[in-house]
């Protein structure tokens, strides 16, 4: 029985609450947005939290436990578009991911 996806599931659903919470909303969208995109092979729109880095136009997704995770992979070569919650507005940029030497993966999107 895998116990990871519904672990998974209700951590994302925790951070949302979080994001949408009156008294800490503001504190956590400050690092904390929704990424959404479509899916290369399956066409399905797909939404999940992800922590952020923002320097002007340019978005920085550090991707906790990468090998867990597959919606990263639909940036890699030549990347495609990635729409974020920033400044409660949306706003697509191209996302391209990278892997690193130490297998540490950064998704960057340029809005």
């Amino acid at each position: 029985m895998d116990f990871k996806g519904p672990w998974v599931r209700r951590l994302n659903r925790m951070m949302v609450a979080l994001r949408d919470a009156p008294l800490v909303g503001k504190l956590v969208r400050r690092g904390i947005t929704i990424a959404s995109y479509t899916g290369r092979r399956s066409g399905r729109t797909f939404s999940t939290p992800v922590s952020y880095q923002r320097k002007g136009d340019i978005v920085s997704i550090s991707v906790m436990m990468p090998d867990d995770k597959t919606w990263w992979r639909n940036f890699s070569g030549e990347g495609g578009p990635l729409t974020l919650e920033l400044d409660g507005a949306q706003r697509t940029g191209h996302a391209t991911s990278h892997r690193d030497d130490q297998g540490r993966v950064t998704v960057r999107v340029r809005l």
